[in-house]
């Protein structure tokens, strides 16, 4: 069952709580890596390269935006989406067995 903060009562259900969310979490960055290796085989067949400055831009923007939105430090938020983009980028460059093209931007 989900609650809010201010219903938690004691630090366990708060603690179970976490979890609950940390749980959700990895599930969705599971489900986001799945992306991201689809990416790795779609990319090579457009001519893309694994980096995209653009993309990396919109990305952060978008949720920088979002976590604003939500009541989340923007700063924090971008701080953790760019070590999720780099390491993405380096999980395709990986499959691709390309290095990073910098001076590329499609």
């Amino acid at each position: 069952m989900t609650k809010e903060p201010g219903a938690c009562h004691s630090m366990a259900e708060l603690r179970a709580e976490i979890d609950r969310l940390d749980r959700a979490l990895v599930k969705l960055l599971a489900e986001r890596a799945g992306f991201i290796d689809r990416a790795s085989e779609l990319k090579p067949v457009e001519g893309l390269p694994a980096r995209i400055e653009t993309r990396v831009a919109e990305v952060l923007a978008n949720v920088r935006a979002r976590a604003a939105e939500e009541g989340l430090d923007p700063v924090l938020a971008d701080a953790i989406w760019t070590q999720i983009v780099e390491w993405s980028i380096a999980r395709e460059e990986r499959v691709m067995g390309a290095p990073a093209r910098k001076d590329r931007d499609r």
